[in-house]
């Protein structure tokens, strides 16, 4: 599935729709250049989770957890040089507990992540315009089918 974004809201729409469908163990894997929306998607998912907290990027701290309808585990791995740095901080254990897991930079580490995930890739569309991006939605595993019903 793909969605043409012109603004930040509408990137922020998506993720609290996704935010709002997730279930325990989900696991987001964001994937996008610096400045396409990875945070502003986060932010949307998180309020979709009912949390509260204000949203940052963990990109000194690798991970940062938010408590809402389920627990939120938002990674940023844009500075893992090495899979087993983000093992080292216990990386399955969020992954694979009743959290909702959103990794940013996600295919930098993608051989440690599981294969049931939902991925999302943002890219510019600078031909278009400086603010339009492309959303792509992509899984395999049928837990992901409420993305179906993420409509603009």
């Amino acid at each position: 599935m793909e969605y043409i974004v012109t603004t930040v809201d509408e990137t922020y729409k998506i993720g609290e729709l996704i935010g709002s469908l997730v279930n325990p163990g989900d696991i987001i894997c964001l994937i996008g250049d610096l400045g396409t929306g990875k945070t502003h998607l986060t932010k949307g998912i998180a309020k979709g989770l009912d949390i509260k907290d204000n949203i940052t990027s963990p990109t000194f701290t690798i991970v940062n957890e938010y408590t809402g309808r389920l627990k939120l585990y938002h990674f940023d791995v844009y500075r893992v040089n090495d899979p087993d740095e983000i093992e080292a901080i216990g990386f399955d254990e969020y992954i694979f507990s009743d959290g909702v897991s959103v990794i940013e930079w996600a295919n930098y580490i993608e051989e440690i992540i599981p294969p049931n995930k939902l991925t999302i890739t943002i890219e510019k569309l600078p031909e278009l315009c400086d603010n339009y991006r492309k959303i792509s939605i992509e899984y395999s595993d049928k837990r992901y089918d409420y993305v179906k019903e993420i409509i603009l």
